[in-house]
């Protein structure tokens, strides 16, 4: 059985999932990005309740061209006005290099890919230049209201990036 197979078979066995009457744009009128890492629990961090923030995952919870697109989306059809940003202690993208994976997978393929890796060292640099990233944006009319953070995945702890 398949990992994708248990969970679908954990679907069934919670029966039907129940829907919901909330309209689509998130009550909080707010957007978490943060890393996809499975030890980061989202809606847990800041105790959100279903509808009341749009959640953003990638690898590293990077400000990318996809985040962009989705943050745009989110405050130009959805009414989002703040962004927040959450990165993490012992992520798995700070110990790599953009260049030794992009020759990695080249090697493997023998295509070499055209996106950014977003690698880093420093956790607090990276979220800084996320934010930066959003603040610069000319497609997010709330640049302005962003803040970042680092989750420290051994404590819990939260702490503000300036």
């Amino acid at each position: 059985m398949t990992s994708i197979d248990v969970l679908l078979k954990r679907n069934q066995q919670l029966g039907e999932v129940t829907p919901t009457e909330r309209p689509a744009p998130p009550s909080l009128q707010v957007a978490v990005l943060t890393c996809m890492d499975a030890r980061i629990r989202a809606a847990d961090l800041f105790g959100l309740d279903l509808g009341e923030a749009h959640v953003l995952r990638n690898a590293g919870g990077v400000v990318t061209d996809d985040v962009i697109r989705s943050l745009a989306l989110s405050q130009r059809k959805l009414g989002t006005t703040g962004v927040i940003i959450v990165q993490h202690t012992g992520c798995g993208v700070a110990t790599i290099t953009e260049d030794d994976f992009k020759d990695e997978l080249e090697s493997e393929t023998g295509l070499r890919p055209t996106w950014s890796v977003e690698a880093f060292r420093d956790v607090e640099s990276s979220v800084r230049r996320s934010m930066q990233r959003v603040r610069r944006s000319p497609y997010l009319p709330h640049a302005e209201n962003v803040r970042g953070f680092v989750y420290d995945v051994k404590t819990g702890k939260l702490t503000e990036v300036e």
